[in-house]
């Protein structure tokens, strides 16, 4: 499987070299050259197949002869080893849990599969290669568990300072060892700026590549839930939606792959808070980034998502195409909280921030008596314990997950511009 740059100046490239430069020469973003379906027998039998069956069909075709079919099998055996349920909410609407990972959040699949696809490649090497990340919440926490102690990488998160919840924090501050955390004076645009400027600097770019969605290798293996959603449900016969809460859009860019795929679905929702670039464009047909807001959804503070070119690309960027198979609305704090509420006093769930905002989707959007609405369960309320309790008035159980990180203590260090970062990157 060849790659190529969505700003199409840069010459096309492999897997492994997609993975390990994170992002082309020209900045643009890598693509698949062709997304060919699977076999309709494996979605029509669905059912019969395990989880490791299906990721690894969904995903040959993306990695080719680049990595061994048993060492690939292996990889997504360690990627999805805990449960992704579909639990019903209302009768035509349920939530996929994708927090029962390590990190308890729905970032842990993509991190643990770049990982372990990166170890593999850089095995027989003698240099360190830099893994150069910005979280707005989750992917930091994630990238820093599923890269722990790689052999030959060094990881280097950075994230916005007083912008992530205390336990976002402290699961990507306290691990140490081949993990670094930046404390960014900005907001999360600034971070991925950043990054990206990073990666188009000659001194340091070499040695560099990204664990953020815009990596190949974080972004395809998300697809790998939807397929397993469906999975649960398709004996019921019914329209499926998905409703996703989205930030930098990587995660419902997955789900649109697994369309092109195959998989029966029938509608997308971009569920955002007020950081409303992509649904304004929906409206007026005009792409106008803009700095991003904080809100109570934090990993969703995004004001230019990255992966809405992937999205544009899967749609030959035809905008009534894109309509079509897409919708995207904004959602304000109160909103969610109110949102919150009602689906706790009507059912006893309880739902992050996030979460929530993906059943404002749903519920804006409207179902008829044939659909089942599906919303994505991101991340594990107790990552948001404050705005949860405070809202909902109950005690969040801990998780051992997270009681782990609890006492341990933070070690960031402080940078202010690139000029600090890149001064970390040469001599840090």
């Amino acid at each position: 499987m060849n790659y190529y740059s969505l700003h199409h100046n840069s010459p096309k490239t492999s897997f492994q070299e997609a993975v390990i430069k994170g992002i082309a020469p020209d900045r643009g973003l890598y693509f698949p050259e062709s997304i060919s379906p699977i076999s309709k027998e494996i979605i029509e039998n669905i059912q019969n197949y395990s989880n490791e069956e299906i990721a690894y069909e969904a995903m040959k075709q993306f990695v080719g002869n680049e990595i061994p079919e048993d060492v690939l099998k292996k990889i997504i055996k360690e990627t999805i080893s805990f449960d992704f349920p579909v639990v019903p909410i209302h009768e035509n609407t349920a939530t996929l849990e994708l927090f029962h990972g390590p990190t308890m959040a729905f970032k842990d699949v993509g991190a643990k599969f770049m990982a372990k696809c990166l170890e593999y490649f850089n095995q027989s090497s003698e240099e360190e290669v830099t893994v150069l990340v910005a979280t707005s919440g989750d992917t930091g926490g994630a990238v820093a568990n599923g890269f722990l102690n790689a052999k030959g990488v060094k990881v280097v998160i950075l994230y916005p300072s007083g912008k992530v919840s205390d336990i976002q924090e402290k699961q990507l501050t306290t691990l140490g060892s081949n993990i670094t955390a930046l404390e960014v004076d900005g907001v999360f645009d600034d971070c991925q700026n950043m990054v990206k400027t990073a990666f188009l600097d000659d001194e340091i770019s070499r040695k560099l590549t990204s664990a953020n969605s815009i990596n190949v290798a974080r972004w395809l293996p998300q697809m790998f839930y939807f397929f397993f959603a469906y999975k649960q449900v398709a004996h019921l016969n019914k329209e499926i939606v998905f409703s996703v809460p989205s930030g930098n859009f990587g995660n419902i860019c997955a789900g649109i792959v697994a369309q092109k795929l195959g998989l029966p679905i029938k509608h997308f929702i971009a569920a955002t808070n007020v950081n409303d670039t992509v649904p304004n464009y929906l409206e007026d047909g005009n792409y106008n980034p803009k700095p991003s807001k904080a809100t109570i959804s934090n990993a969703m503070d995004v004001g230019d998502p990255s992966n809405f070119i992937r999205i544009k690309e899967l749609f030959n960027s035809d905008l009534e195409t894109i309509k079509k198979h897409f919708s995207s609305y904004s959602f304000s704090d109160e909103q969610t909280k109110e949102v919150m509420k009602k689906i706790y006093n009507e059912t006893s769930y309880v739902a992050d921030p996030h979460g929530a905002v993906g059943y404002l989707g749903l519920e804006k959007h409207g179902l008829s008596s044939n659909e089942l609405g599906i919303f994505l369960e991101t991340a594990h309320p107790v990552k948001f314990l404050d705005v949860v309790e405070d809202t909902l008035s109950v005690q969040v159980e801990i998780p051992s997950q997270i009681q782990k990180v609890m006492d341990k203590e933070k070690r960031a260090i402080s940078v202010k511009s690139y000029e600090d970062l890149k001064q970390f990157l040469n001599f840090g």
